[in-house]
């Protein structure tokens, strides 16, 4: 690794992101096919058409990756995401999510994995990264409380997830095949953005099988609440590791 991508890269970590850039900059220039010297962060990179991503080790935590756009894409606000033909980038975050069980060492079970990408109000970065994480412990198991509300139309969670308004919504199937990113602006009253949103998707398992609980939760700065859905999110892992200490991440 170059010193120069060692100091992003390090910045980034250290939570003191002041070029919002950053990522956008790695991504394009070290994490491409025609790259000359590939980052050795960038684990995975996908060229082919409908694919055009790139999965990233990010330094927050040992088991956080990020999956990211070879191409320009803000992030869930940007018009791109809903056009024909975009990739479904939830999709091919949750199709990597093997890179944290090979970090974690041992399979990770599904209800305990998630993909996050957070809203312009929640997030340092402006290229669209969606964080595949751990779901935290007291997360997962207020889904498994509240599975029982959840259906397959967003609706208000009856409980809140760490002191925010999250709405709710089951897909069922092995393999995240709707994009999250689509339902959501197709719920959405006239007037309203996803722009305002931020997205969480958590792997589910229970009596109706395999599938996924989609979770969006929506600016409310009254309520100091911006969007970040990460907020979700236990970089520690602590429901595999047993560490309680919940580290933060690249927004």
């Amino acid at each position: 690794m170059s010193l120069a991508l060692a100091a992003t890269t390090a910045t980034l970590a250290a939570g003191k992101v002041r070029d919002p850039d950053a990522l956008w900059r790695i991504v394009s220039t070290r994490c491409n096919a025609q790259a000359t010297e590939r980052a050795p962060d960038c684990v995975a990179v996908w060229p082919e058409p409908g694919r055009r991503s790139a999965v990233l080790k990010d330094h927050h935590g040992h088991y956080q990756y990020l999956l990211l756009p070879l191409q320009r894409v803000t992030g869930i606000e940007d018009p791109q995401l809903l056009r024909p033909g975009t990739p479904n980038y939830f999709g091919l975050a949750w199709q990597a999510r093997g890179f944290v069980e090979r970090a974690l060492g041992r399979p990770l079970p599904r209800r305990y994995m998630s993909l996050a990408l957070n809203s312009p109000h929640g997030r340092s970065q402006e290229q669209l990264h969606v964080h595949l994480d751990c779901l935290r412990a007291d997360v997962a198991a207020a889904l498994a409380r509240q599975a029982p509300a959840i259906g397959e139309r967003f609706a208000p969670l009856p409980e809140p997830l760490r002191g925010h308004a999250y709405l709710a919504r089951y897909l069922p199937g092995e393999v995240l095949t709707a994009d999250p990113v689509h339902l959501l602006a197709q719920s959405l009253p006239p007037g309203d953005s996803v722009g305002r949103y931020s997205l969480v998707v958590a792997g589910a398992e229970d009596a109706r099988g395999p599938g996924f609980v989609v979770l969006a939760t929506r600016l409310d700065p009254a309520a100091a609440n911006f969007a970040s859905g990460e907020e979700l999110q236990d970089h520690a892992c602590g429901v595999v590791t047993g560490a309680t200490h919940v580290l933060e991440g690249v927004r």
